[in-house]
């Protein structure tokens, strides 16, 4: 558990994060979970890496999780 920490806080800066109040920081750690256990269940170890590639295309994400 403390990994998945690690990995959140280095790659999303979720220590930073401003959200304190609601369900906000709930809803945002599930996202960011999904999007970490998507990343792992693809095969990618280097999150960041993951994520920057990801970001590059807007079909990718959604391929990833089967979408399309």
């Amino acid at each position: 558990m403390e990994a998945l920490h690690h990995v959140r806080d280095t790659t999303f800066a979720e220590d930073a994060s401003q959200l304190r109040t609601g369900n906000g920081p709930r809803a945002m750690a599930s996202w960011r979970n999904l999007a970490i256990g998507a990343l792992k269940l693809a095969g990618i170890t280097n999150i960041a890496a993951g994520l920057r590639r990801n970001a590059r295309d807007p079909h990718r994400p959604l391929s990833l999780l089967g979408l399309t």
